[in-house]
């Protein structure tokens, strides 16, 4: 079975990806995750990862579906090129693309948003800003699909994990993640 690659990099947002990660083990899912780097990557919470691959390194072959997640500071990897190339590359070939709170103006950066809905967790006037938003297609909505192009804001990481998990066609207890006793 293919792998989800999951992007690591300087303080992602652990939370935004505990709901997904969970999902894709009850699926059996396989995950890589994929750093800047072989370098530890600290989160935004503090936890420190050390990244299965780098992004020069991973064997494309093997990934089927990428996920993001947001970071503090998401403009501080504008321009980080090989990064944008690697999520253009995996993208374009990915059967299934989520991107969660800030990350989606990566895939905006990478031309994968062209001609999508999509919501990010961004500011109407940072979005404006960065220049790669297409404004007509942005929801306020807090998680889009479209085709095989899932984003979400932050606060919606639940039905995030959940909508992965469905357009991974995997068998996972949705129920479990709705706090109910």
């Amino acid at each position: 079975m293919k792998k989800t690659a999951v992007l690591l990099y300087p303080q992602f947002s652990e939370y935004e990806l505990t709901v997904a990660l969970s999902i894709l083990m009850q699926g059996k899912k396989p995950v890589v995750t994929v750093g800047l780097n072989d370098r530890a990557v600290r989160g935004e919470a503090g936890l420190q990862c050390i990244p299965d691959t780098t992004i020069a390194e991973v064997d494309q072959a093997e990934i089927d579906s990428l996920l993001l997640t947001g970071c503090m500071d998401i403009l501080a990897l504008q321009n980080e090129a090989d990064l944008i190339k690697f999520i253009r590359r995996t993208g374009s070939k990915a059967s299934v693309i989520a991107s969660i709170s800030s990350s989606p103006f990566l895939l905006a950066k990478a031309g994968l948003l062209q001609g999508k809905k999509y919501t990010v967790g961004m500011t109407e006037e940072n979005r404006k800003k960065t220049g790669v938003f297409e404004p007509e297609n942005y929801s306020e909505e807090p998680v889009v699909r479209d085709g095989n192009l899932i984003t979400a804001r932050g606060r919606g990481f639940i039905q995030f994990g959940t909508l992965l998990g469905q357009a991974l066609n995997l068998s996972f207890d949705g129920d479990w993640y709705k706090g109910r006793a």
